[in-house]
């Protein structure tokens, strides 16, 4: 069964999204590197949303989202759940409309995303770090406020806003054989994916999971979301499940979800920092892990290559030594 209008936003919604964050969105750089272009035998086109405001592509979405809003809804405020780019990102969205933001957060978030998040002003509630909490909290949240919810992925003003990204890279860049995105909740690759096929439905669409959290992966096989694993990876954001709106999309529009282990995704991080000179968290670089990993799939290609975020605590870089601790819930 197809699901309701609405429920998911059109090609349309993006061009929209597009233009309503404009004025505050930076439209990131778009760069190259031989060497990476060598490890997978393709050419790499990297949009750059560790640059964003932010310092992720999550202002992108809250920015559609909270600027949509009604004058009414606006007033009561927003509120949220995030480990911390989201929340970031909609405190910072809600600041430039003057509205309250609040955000809950699980704990063991890295630090430097809560910091980012007070620096916006929002409002920070603390929870367990399970999804249930979560959930639990936000809706308490949201009822005692009024304020209007702005899930960090199951929205489709979140969605629309994430999918600007491509739009900018195949702007800047041309064809494009296939994209690749990170996938947690499912919001910036379902994003990318209506982005990406509203230019060419011949675009090959991929994510990259994390083992640990390969929810995504095995919803995507299994026809039907898992919602009952804890994830235990060093990409804190892509912990999270995989939303309705993003698995009605990408069941569709996915070619695969490719899956690495932790060790590569911080091989990744060390790699983009030595030839791109950019700082990726380890949510971005799982795309990088991938292509590497799978690298036999891209062969020959014309690749866009969503970098996600770069909010990484660097007094403990995970390839230094003593810093890696593994997989954490």
């Amino acid at each position: 069964m197809s699901p309701p209008s609405g429920f998911v936003p059109s090609y349309a919604d993006v061009e929209l999204a597009a233009r309503r964050i404009a004025p505050h969105a930076i439209r990131t750089p778009v760069l190259a590197s031989a060497a990476l272009d060598a490890m997978v035998g393709a050419t790499l086109r990297f949009k750059c949303e560790n640059l964003q405001r932010i310092g992720a592509f999550k202002f992108r979405g809250a920015a559609n989202a909270v600027l949509s809003l009604a004058d009414d809804e606006a007033r009561r405020g927003v509120a949220t759940q995030s480990s911390g780019n989201h929340g970031a990102a909609l405190a910072a969205a809600a600041r430039l409309r003057g509205i309250p933001a609040h955000v809950v957060v699980p704990e063991g978030a890295p630090a430097i995303k809560l910091g980012n998040i007070a620096r916006e002003g929002a409002r920070i509630v603390r929870c367990a770090a399970t999804m249930a909490a979560r959930d639990e909290t936000t809706a308490r949240v949201v009822a005692e406020t009024g304020a209007t919810l702005v899930h960090p992925f199951d929205d489709a003003r979140v969605i629309a806003g994430q999918g600007t990204a491509t739009l900018e890279l195949i702007d800047e860049v041309g064809a494009l054989d296939a994209v690749i995105a990170p996938i947690g909740g499912g919001g910036l690759l379902s994003g990318t994916a209506i982005a990406a096929h509203g230019r060419d439905p011949a675009i090959a669409v991929y994510g990259a999971e994390p083992e640990g959290a390969r929810d995504a992966h095995d919803s995507l096989a299994a026809g039907r979301r898992i919602l009952d694993r804890t994830a235990a990876t060093i990409a804190d954001g892509l912990r999270g499940y995989l939303g309705a709106r993003g698995y009605a999309v990408l069941s569709e529009q996915a070619r695969e979800i490719l899956l690495v282990d932790e060790h590569e995704i911080v091989a990744a991080m060390r790699l983009v920092f030595e030839h791109l000179k950019l700082v990726v968290e380890p949510s971005g670089a799982v795309v990088v892990a991938a292509l590497i990993r799978h690298a036999e799939r891209f062969r020959g290609m014309r690749v866009g290559v969503i970098l996600s975020g770069g909010n990484v605590d660097l007094d403990q870089l995970p390839w230094q030594a003593g810093a890696a601790k593994g997989p954490s819930a």
